[in-house]
Order: C-alpha cells, then structure tokens, then sequence
C-alpha cells in the first residue's frame, strides 16, 4: 500500500485506508449532497489514483458509502430505541414504531443512504428489503432491544412474520411517501394507530 500524501498521516493498512476514504465521502455528502472521487482525494490528501486503487469507480466509491451507512445505521437505530424506550418507557408496541419511523426517516435524509434510493436503484433496493437475509438482520436487531417479545407471541416463525410486516410497512413509505409527505410525528401517529395495536392484543 503507497501511503504518499494522506495529509502527513498514513494509514497502518488498507482497511483503515478504506475506512478512511468512506469517512470523507460521506463528509462530502453531508456538506453538499454529491461528490466525486476527485473532491474525496482532495479531502484526505491523496491523489485520484489512490483512491481507485480501493475504489475503481466514482460508483463504487458511493456504492460503498451506501454500504457504510447501513453498518451505521443498525448501530445508530438499536442505541436511539433503546433510549427512546427507557425515556417514555414504551412497550414492544413503541418499540416496532420507533423502528420503522427510524429507519425510514434516515434513508430519507442521510445523503449516503439516499443513494439507495436514487432512480434505477430504489427497485432492487426495496426489493431487498424482504430478502431472507434482511430479515435475518431484522430478527438480529430485536434481540438488542429491552423487550420481551415471547410475551407478546413472537416466537419462531412469528417473529420472522413480524419482521417480514415490519419491512413491508417500510417498504411501502419507500416507495410513496404520501402527498405530502408526513412528519416524523405524523409518521409516528399513523403507525401507532394501524402498526402498534398488533402488538396490544
């Protein structure tokens, strides 16, 4: 691995050199909602030719910025509900919209994740949504969370079902989110009143 440049400070190796790149992609992201390799490079002090050692394309490049901030996500999501539910001290129900409501509102609004939902992107990724191993994930993440969901009948297959609804409600915010589009508390009451009574029974 070359380390000229990096602003006087190379990378050990080249999973930090990666890492490093992504984290100034999504920085240009954040600041104007695009970039290019050539404004990365100028970022972190390399040339474009170090950047296309680790990332052959500009599509690449944000393709795994995409791929970072999911990563992201799942770490942002179980920290935020896990607060959500002690400060209001929400049950399952909370829980499930709080979920939904979360994670739609950041592939809406993060620049990295929106470029899942860029034109000729959003049908495979919506389509993904509900992949056996997407929901694998989701049935992953309940388990971080402070609730008892066997006392509330999700157990086995149950909890893949309600995994599976809980993506397909996503999924279909995705694909039209209304006109106009709610507000993260309009959002948020819409799914109390149709989402949550599943888990009220």
């Amino acid at each position: 691995m070359r380390t000229h440049g990096w602003r006087g400070q190379p990378p050990s190796d080249a999973d930090e050199a990666r890492a490093r790149i992504l984290t100034a992609t999504r920085t240009r992201l954040s600041e104007a909602g695009t970039t290019s390799t050539s404004e990365v490079a100028e970022l972190i002090g390399v040339t474009r030719q170090t950047v296309y050692r680790y990332f052959p394309t500009t599509g690449d490049l944000l393709n795994a910025a995409a791929a970072d901030a999911v990563i992201g996500l799942e770490a942002q999501l179980i920290k935020h509900v896990v607060e959500h539910l002690a400060r209001t001290g929400g049950d399952a129900a909370d829980a499930a919209v709080e979920i939904v409501a979360y994670v739609y509102e950041h592939l809406r609004d993060d620049p990295a994740l929106n470029r899942l939902m860029a034109p000729g992107r959003i049908s495979s990724t919506v389509a993904g949504l509900t992949t056996p191993s997407a929901i694998a994930l989701g049935r992953d993440w309940l388990a971080h969370f402070p609730v008892d969901w066997e006392a509330v009948g999700l157990v086995g297959e149950a909890q893949a079902e309600f995994v599976e609804h809980l993506l397909r409600t996503l999924q279909s915010f995705v694909v039209d989110p209304g006109e106009p589009a709610r507000s993260g508390a309009e959002l948020r009451a819409y799914l109390q009143r149709w989402l949550a009574p599943a888990l009220r029974r």
